[in-house]
């Protein structure tokens, strides 16, 4: 079982996720920070989901009697000891060799969600086993029905509680960067990507140790000895991101547990994963990776929230990178919140250490904050927004 009570302890000399974000941006090559760091054409909304965020203001009550203030979240049945957790990210390994399970492992020992994607660099079953079988699984969904039961089929017996279903990514988003790295579909390594990998030993070093990144979780679909071209043409080939209600239905019908449609940028779609019998939704638009010309998170969240979160559990991720995003984001509506970036600028600056630091530093934030405002409860948020309607 997980620990109760995980010691709060981060590194003094990084007290925020800008200062990991710095420190990774050293350690890493530049194909691999700039696959994690950017967002998509001009980052117009990877920019406004956090300035937007930060525009949220919180009410304080000094005068009011105060106790304590407790960070205990339940969320389909269990309750976590933060009201946030790990976002699923893809090519994982890739940023840092081996950061899915080392932020697997962090999130079990502070007790917060850890949701694996289809295509990160670790499988299902191994991060079941870090996990003790608490963690969640992204499905990103495939062409063929039987590679799609498959993998539902191996979350089920890993243990996973809760299954994430992925609808903002029908087609690849426009990212001028990766396109400049190699990093596109099909993805290429450039000499001019050597030369960056030469230039971070550690990183190489790691690389070396723990192997080249690969897509873990697709393994038994893949054909053997596939080179950089060929690979990406079986994922063009096998993956199909767009869902719609004729997808969802047999994916209800078969899975049991919880399930959770992540992407949900409309009060529409909230409306329909309702009707669908979801259990969850997580208002995203994939941290301004994939529209440029869209909605910042936060925004639709208040709708969405406000209309329907007495009917469906409402979360949110995109643009949060500290303590107090936390709280602008719950006291929006928001029950939960996600973050993926933040936690990647994390092991990529510590390694090892950076998931245990980037959480017990997100803990110590959003605890000050509600000890500031005299908030005694996570769901006690809302009563200290100042509405700006």
């Amino acid at each position: 079982m997980a620990k109760n009570k995980k010691e709060i302890r981060y590194d003094s000399r990084y007290p925020s996720i800008e200062d990991l974000r710095t420190r990774a941006q050293k350690r890493i090559p530049r194909f691999a920070f700039e696959y994690l760091d950017g967002g998509c054409n001009e980052d117009i909304n990877l920019d406004k989901n956090t300035s937007d965020i930060r525009k949220v203001e919180l009410l304080p009550y000094y005068l009011t009697s105060h106790t304590e203030s407790k960070m205990k979240t339940e969320l389909f049945g269990h309750t976590y000891d933060a009201p946030f957790g790990i976002a699923p990210v893809g090519l994982q390994g890739l940023m840092w060799p081996n950061s899915p399970e080392v932020l697997a492992k962090a999130a079990f020992e502070h007790n917060i969600p850890f949701i694996l994607s289809t295509v990160s660099t670790s499988s299902i079953e191994r991060i079941s086993e870090l996990t003790e079988g608490q963690a969640w699984f992204q499905l990103y969904h495939p062409t063929e029905t039987s590679v799609r039961d498959d993998i539902i089929k191996r979350a089920e017996a890993a243990g996973c509680p809760v299954l994430v279903i992925l609808c903002d990514v029908p087609t690849f988003g426009f990212r001028p960067r990766d396109i400049r790295n190699g990093l596109a579909m099909p993805p290429k390594m450039s000499i001019t990507n050597m030369l960056q990998i030469l230039g971070k030993p550690q990183w190489a070093y790691n690389t070396l140790r723990y192997g080249q990144p690969n897509f873990e979780t697709l393994r038994p679909y893949m054909p053997k000895n596939l080179n950089l071209k060929q690979l990406g043409k079986f994922m063009d080939q096998t993956f199909s991101g767009r869902l719609n209600e004729e997808r969802i239905r047999p994916i209800r019908d078969m899975w049991k547990g919880k399930l959770v449609l992540k992407g949900v940028a409309n009060e529409s779609d909230a409306e329909k994963a309702i009707e669908l019998g979801l259990d969850g939704i997580i208002v995203s638009n994939h941290g301004g990776r994939q529209l440029d010309a869209g909605e910042s998170t936060i925004r639709p969240l208040t709708r969405i929230a406000k209309d329907y979160g007495d009917k469906i559990r409402v979360m949110m991720d995109s643009g949060l990178r500290s303590g107090p995003d936390i709280a602008r984001t719950i006291a929006s509506g928001a029950e939960f919140t996600f973050m993926g970036r933040s936690f990647m600028y994390g092991v990529a600056a510590l390694g090892k250490k950076g998931g245990d630091h980037t959480i017990s530093l997100l803990k110590t934030q959003l605890q000050q904050v509600m000890e500031q405002i005299c908030c005694e409860d996570v769901k006690d948020f809302p009563r200290h927004l100042i509405s700006n309607s």
